[in-house]
């Protein structure tokens, strides 16, 4: 497998958005996060997206952003939590880059996003519950589709970083 792409993906905050622009400093290449790329494409911001559209609608706007994104070269992307649900997203993500699982307990994610008012799936009386459903949804799904997995929870985020970029280079000087 060789690719210059590396793609994060993770629940909500796992530090996909944090770990991608360290990484793309690092590898001098371009960062993206999917969900800053839909609010500049439509706009307006992506709990605005689930109140006039429900999350089908912001799914489908993500599936179009992730197959533009996906056809890039030598980038960075952070994905949105919910990105590996459709199954063409985990096979575009598959296809065209290096997947990395960003893991991280639901107790590090609540500490995390307890402030944060821009995510609309902790928008509920019970955030703890919230995420351990989602984490069982969805955990299974990032497995699947990722080529390693780092948790974030443990480890401070330049170590992530290095534990990435050894393996991503191990990958490609392997390929070569």
């Amino acid at each position: 497998m060789r690719s210059e792409n590396i793609y994060l993906i993770g629940l909500m905050g796992a530090g996909k958005t944090t770990i991608g622009r360290q990484l793309a400093k690092t590898l001098k290449l371009p960062f993206y996060d999917s969900d800053k790329a839909i609010e500049e494409a439509t706009g307006v911001n992506i709990p605005t997206i689930f109140e006039f559209e429900g999350e089908a609608g912001f799914r489908d706007r993500e599936q179009k952003m992730i197959r533009h994104l996906t056809q890039m070269h030598g980038i960075v992307l952070a994905t949105g939590g919910g990105a590996i649900l459709r199954e063409e997203n985990r096979h575009l993500l598959k296809e065209n880059g290096f997947v990395v699982y960003l893991k991280c307990s639901v107790g590090r994610i609540l500490e995390r996003t307890r402030k944060d008012t821009q995510r609309p799936l902790l928008r509920t009386d019970n955030p703890r519950a919230r995420l351990e459903s989602l984490y069982a949804e969805r955990e299974p799904l990032y497995l699947a589709c990722a080529d390693f997995k780092v948790d974030t929870g443990v480890m401070q985020s330049r170590a992530v970083v290095n534990r990435i970029l050894e393996h991503y280079r191990k990958l490609n000087s392997n390929s070569e």
